[in-house]
């Protein structure tokens, strides 16, 4: 595929891993037209969800029932089944179901960008963890990385039902997941969040 773009082996590492941080980010790709496009799209999907899928497919743990991962954690069945993990929460674009018959989907399509309003979907997110919880199972809550978009929904769940400030929120997400790491956009929705519920607990 890279001979027709004319591209040599440097040009192709150069493209494919601009190209990747492209893609996670939905950015348009216009080097590629037409059927190249779709070609490279498809590789680089391949390429970002094998390295996932291999090497980071283990959920972890917050708290009894609620566990945070990537990809490749939402794609491993077996250690979904061994941890009763029973439902799925997606808070991703363009990620389709990978076991639909076996688990209870919930998807949020958002892209990871600062201007990307995740706030509006907390309380349903939250209302799913709980849903989860209460069938008896647990639930995995997860992204493309499992560093921003799925960090984020579970800081607002323990926020709101644990009542923990979001550096107390964050602290304990981080102990259990090192690489989270929210971007600015979803940071400044947390504080707001944190900030709504407060003043409902304590109106003048």
């Amino acid at each position: 595929m890279f001979e027709y773009l004319g591209l040599n082996q440097n040009h192709q590492k150069i493209f494919i891993f601009t190209s990747l941080f492209q893609f996670n980010q939905g950015i348009r790709m216009d080097p590629v037209e037409g059927m190249y496009k779709e070609r490279v799209q498809a590789l680089l999907r391949a390429i970002y969800a094998t390295r996932f899928v291999q090497d980071d497919n283990v959920p972890c743990q917050i708290e009894e029932g609620l566990f945070l991962g990537s990809l490749g954690a939402a794609n491993n069945k077996p250690g979904l089944k061994r941890l009763n993990i029973t439902h799925i929460l997606t808070v991703a674009g363009s990620l389709a179901p990978a076991h639909p018959r076996d688990f209870t989907y919930k998807v949020i399509e958002v892209m990871d960008r600062e201007e990307t309003n995740l706030a509006q979907y907390f309380d349903e997110c939250i209302d799913f963890i709980d849903e989860a919880k209460r069938s008896g199972g647990g639930v995995l809550v997860h992204c493309f990385v499992g560093r921003s978009r799925s960090v984020t929904v579970v800081l607002a769940y323990l926020i709101k039902k644990r009542g923990m400030t979001l550096s107390e929120a964050f602290e304990h997400v981080k102990s259990k997941r090192p690489q989270a790491s929210p971007n600015a956009g979803f940071l400044k929705q947390l504080r707001n969040y944190e900030q709504s519920l407060r003043a409902k607990e304590c109106p003048n």
